[in-house]
């Protein structure tokens, strides 16, 4: 497509994105709140469905570095779609688990950890993509929306699974999301395309404007993956252990915040739905907010202070909401402030998906996927544990522990800086004129 305006083909492509965002976090944290009524059907305790949930995550965070090689070789548009596929296949089969089974408990577990497999391209799929869609200028904001569909799936979860539960029991609820993950599949496929120049709704403007942002050499998109470099490098492991600290305390929302609601705050089924958005909504704002801020602080300061420094300052933030709110004997005021926490580790959400894509250029889903798993063994870790350290010491000392990690968050974003790549960068020879890819 040639001539006209400039298209805007990236940014429906983020926008899809952001919904798909939204749906996998629907996918995977509908039994957060289906759990109440799951307890009672299997008769397991909370500390048993702790390892339902922790089982998402292992099969999550095991997958991600394979996730991540998957997106980079045959590209986000087929991988995302087969992965919306699978996902959707085994949110159904989490309601198909007979309660009356002899191993009904370690069922349940497997399929979770198959779900787990299945999301775990999500991410690593989508950062693949904004390397070679989005230039650096807008990942910040890029990064923004897409993260934001963690927020709105995970804020509507609450009112959406209750609503579906009692209109048709928690079975319901996962057949419900089945659909609809199998549903975004088609859409994406039909719409997404693995680069710009292979979409027939690009113009030359739009992608003569992404080429221009992508980093100036030439790269070749199956280039062996770096291991060695990747392992060794401060950028990567600095990464992995800030974004364990940060899926350590998100996944106390995402797992917990619900049954905190109602064993710690004695909330009534409707009144814990309604409390239990808060916090997801304030994941939304963070998210949005801080990738513009992300963007603004890297053009005016540089990409350490646009990242690094920005994270920094979200992960102090959020350690202080945890330690008052968990402290505030008022419930609305306790979950205004734990929501502000939630909101505010999420001004760092852009930071980590923008610095992968800036240092790892063709590597992108690897290096995103090993950072990402760094976050799920954190929410597998926090799945388990917190119910551990609320039922033996209190839900205080549940967020007391959370605060106590973000200082490893801090000391870990500290070492990172954006503008050491993970490769040295190789010219393209002289008078190439083939494309920038990724």
């Amino acid at each position: 497509m040639t001539g006209g305006a400039r298209s805007r083909v990236r940014l429906g492509l983020v926008f899809l994105l952001f919904l798909i965002s939204a749906i996998a976090f629907l996918d995977r944290t509908n039994i957060s709140v289906a759990g109440v009524e799951m307890r009672k059907e299997y008769g397991i305790d909370q500390v048993h469905l702790g390892w339902v949930f922790s089982a998402f995550l292992i099969g999550y965070a095991l997958f991600q570095v394979p996730a991540g090689w998957l997106a980079a070789r045959y590209g986000p548009r087929k991988v995302l779609t087969g992965a919306l596929v699978w996902w959707g296949a085994f949110s159904a089969l989490t309601a198909l688990v007979p309660p009356q089974a002899r191993n009904a408990l370690w069922m349940l577990f497997f399929v979770r950890v198959a779900l787990g497999i299945g999301e775990s391209v999500v991410y690593p799929s989508g950062n693949q993509l904004i390397s070679r869609w989005i230039p650096a200028q807008e990942r910040g904001k890029a990064n923004g929306w897409i993260f934001a569909g963690v927020g709105v799936g995970s804020g509507i979860t609450p009112p959406l699974i209750t609503a579906i539960m009692k209109w048709g029991g928690w079975r319901a609820s996962f057949y419900v999301c089945a659909a609809v993950g199998l549903v975004a599949a088609v859409i994406w496929y039909l719409a997404a395309r693995d680069r710009p120049r292979d979409h027939p709704l690009v113009n030359d403007g739009e992608a003569g404007h992404i080429e221009a942002g992508l980093p100036p050499y030439r790269v070749l998109s199956h280039a062996p993956v770096p291991w060695r470099a990747l392992f060794t490098s401060r950028n990567v492991w600095g990464l992995f252990l800030s974004y364990f600290a940060f899926g350590y305390v998100v996944w106390i929302f995402f797992s917990w915040f619900f049954t905190y609601l109602v064993d710690a705050r004695h909330l009534d089924l409707k009144k814990s739905a309604f409390y239990a958005m808060l916090p997801f909504l304030c994941m939304t704002a963070g998210c949005l907010a801080g990738g513009v801020i992300n963007d603004r602080l890297a053009k005016r300061f540089g990409l350490y202070w646009g990242r690094s420094g920005l994270a920094i300052v979200s992960f102090l933030l959020t350690g202080i909401f945890l330690i008052l709110g968990s402290m505030a004997d008022n419930t609305l005021v306790a979950v205004i402030i734990l929501a502000g926490g939630a909101g505010a580790i999420y001004l760092s959400q852009s930071s980590f998906w923008s610095v992968t894509a800036d240092i790892a250029g063709p590597h992108t889903g690897v290096v995103s996927g090993f950072m990402n798993m760094g976050c799920q063994i954190g929410g597998a870790l926090t799945s388990s544990l917190t119910p551990w350290i609320a039922l033996k010491f209190g839900w205080m000392a549940a967020f007391f522990v959370g605060a106590a990690i973000i200082l490893l968050g801090i000391a870990a974003w500290a070492v990172v800086d954006p503008t050491r790549l993970l490769e040295p960068a190789k010219p393209s020879p002289p008078g190439s004129t083939e494309p920038v890819t990724a």
